[in-house]
C-alpha cells in the first residue's frame, strides 16, 4: 500500500510536470505567433536545451542531498557541493547560449526577443498561481 501511495505521488509530480511544460510551450507558441515550419524545427530544439537545464540543476541538488544524507560531510565535501550549485547558473547560461545560435536560424529577432520575455511572463504567471 505504501508502494502505492508513492507511486501515485510520483505521477502526481509527473502529470503536473508534464502539464506545466504543455502550459509553457503553448504559451511560447502564441506569444511568439510560431508558424507551424517554426513549431516543427524550434519546439524540439527548446525540449532538448530544457532537459540540459534540468539535467544540470538534478545533478547540482543530488550531490546537496548527498551531502545533506552523510554523517560527516567534510569540509571538501562542502565545498564541491556549494561549487556544483554555484556553477549552476552559468551552466544553465552556457546550454542558452548554444540554443540560441540554434534558434536564430529559426526564429526572427523579434521572436527571439519575445522568447526570453515569455518565459519570464511565463514564471511570473506559475508563481502568481501558485501564491493562490
Amino acid at each position: 500500500m505504501a508502494l502505492t501511495t508513492v507511486a501515485t505521488a510520483q505521477n502526481g509530480r509527473t502529470k503536473f510536470a508534464t502539464d506545466m511544460y504543455q502550459a509553457k510551450h503553448e504559451m511560447i507558441i502564441e506569444e511568439l505567433g510560431l508558424t507551424m515550419t517554426q513549431q516543427k524545427q524550434f519546439m524540439p530544439l527548446y525540449e532538448q536545451m530544457e532537459r540540459e537545464i534540468y539535467q544540470v540543476n538534478r545533478n547540482a541538488r543530488a550531490l546537496a542531498k548527498e551531502i545533506e544524507n552523510k554523517k560527516n560531510p567534510s569540509d571538501r565535501d562542502y565545498e564541491a557541493a556549494a561549487s556544483a550549485l554555484s556553477s549552476t547558473r552559468i551552466r544553465e547560461g552556457e546550454i542558452e547560449a548554444k540554443y540560441f545560435d540554434k534558434f536564430s536560424k529559426i526564429l526572427s529577432k523579434k521572436q527571439l526577443f519575445l522568447l526570453k520575455q515569455t518565459e519570464a511572463k511565463f514564471t511570473r504567471e506559475m508563481l502568481k498561481k501558485r501564491k493562490k
